[in-house]
């Protein structure tokens, strides 16, 4: 199936000939740079250090298992101070926990998206922000940190770019909480978002962990032969999600310099997990799970099963591969981020990081 498909849509080679596990993280800075310039835009320096002033607390929050802090995290930017409200949520366990930042459509403890009890369940610390608070999922660049930083370019970043880089500062608070076991931080998202914790994962490599929820065109689907959304209608309708060199490829898929699958190898060696929901044709379930397949020869430079699956063929909706270092399900439904996502992608991350 796979290689019928490399075939069919005509897709470019994974890795160079002759990579080796020495030379993989000069090849993962390249392309990186490359999907800043063709992409997501560049993203501008981290800042020197970020303030994080607790506005709320309470220490037993969930049935008295967790503590819930709120904070605002604020830094300098080329503008001026940005700053923007984070909620972390520390199950009372004794002892540094592994926390997952969830870049979020909505505020804290809304009813859908977040199964916080299911989370701090399973032994999780979670910090959580709303990704309007960074910028506004539209195309306004005069506000919220799209303001904090001049426009030089064509290849100046876009709201993805910007969300992404919000939740490294997030993963820079965390490193500032005992409660936090920082080795094993993960980022998730869900759809637009789930691009975004595949951008964030593949430039901040402290992220020990990504998950892509949904993330369907220009996340985790790969994009030559792609049904549903295309890079044609990802830019006519969000092009502010990207930097303005990426509308070169609209209707020319082929003459990308990358496919989706060098974005997801960009987290390598570290555990991926990548959902997709089977009525969801938009984002394309088979090329997701086709750019996961993919990842066998990156993860084999370190030794590591990427899927773990000879000849791996797309799930019956409700089955998953999660055998190697690289996890995949199919949720029977349509584009949602539901508990059945959470439990598996958390149960996947805690045996591997």
């Amino acid at each position: 199936m796979v290689q019928e498909e490399i075939v069919r849509r005509k897709l470019p080679q994974v890795l160079p000939e002759g990579m080796t596990a020495q030379g993989f993280a000069a090849w993962r800075r390249d392309m990186v740079a490359l999907y800043a310039r063709e992409c997501f835009g560049v993203t501008p320096p981290a800042p020197a250090s970020v303030h994080a002033e607790t506005m709320a607390e309470q220490q037993d929050d969930w049935a008295g298992k967790a503590a819930h802090r709120e904070v605002r995290l604020s830094f300098e930017m080329e503008k001026g101070e940005f700053s923007f409200p984070v909620h972390l949520v520390l199950p009372h366990c004794g002892q540094p926990c592994p926390c997952v930042v969830y870049i979020s459509f909505t505020p804290y403890a809304t009813a859908g998206y977040q199964p916080i009890e299911e989370i701090v369940d399973q032994g999780w610390a979670l910090a959580v922000f709303n990704y309007e608070d960074v910028t506004a999922d539209n195309g306004d660049m005069g506000s919220g940190i799209a303001a904090m930083v001049s426009r030089k370019g064509s290849d100046s970043w876009g709201k993805i770019g910007m969300w992404a880089y919000a939740a490294s500062r997030v993963l820079d608070y965390l490193h500032t909480v005992p409660e936090v076991d920082t080795r094993r931080v993960a980022v998730l998202g869900h759809s637009r978002l789930g691009k975004t914790a595949l951008w964030a994962g593949a430039q901040d490599t402290r992220f020990a962990g990504v998950v892509s929820n949904d993330s369907g065109c220009s996340g985790a689907a790969v994009s030559r032969g792609k049904v549903g959304e295309s890079v044609d209608d990802i830019c006519r309708v969000f092009p502010y999600w990207f930097c303005e060199n990426y509308q070169k490829y609209r209707k020319n898929e082929a003459a990308l310099p990358f496919e989706q699958y060098h974005l997801l190898a960009c987290a390598a060696p570290r555990p991926l997990y990548v959902a997709s929901a089977s009525q969801d044709e938009w984002a394309d379930p088979a090329s997701e799970f086709l750019s996961c397949c993919l990842l066998e020869e990156v993860y084999g430079l370190f030794g590591l099963p990427a899927l773990g699956a000879p000849n791996p063929e797309l799930p019956a909706p409700g089955g998953r591969l999660s055998m190697g270092q690289v996890g995949y399900h199919l949720r029977p439904g349509t584009h949602y981020l539901s508990r059945y996502d959470w439990v598996r992608a958390l149960q996947f991350l805690r045996m591997r990081m």
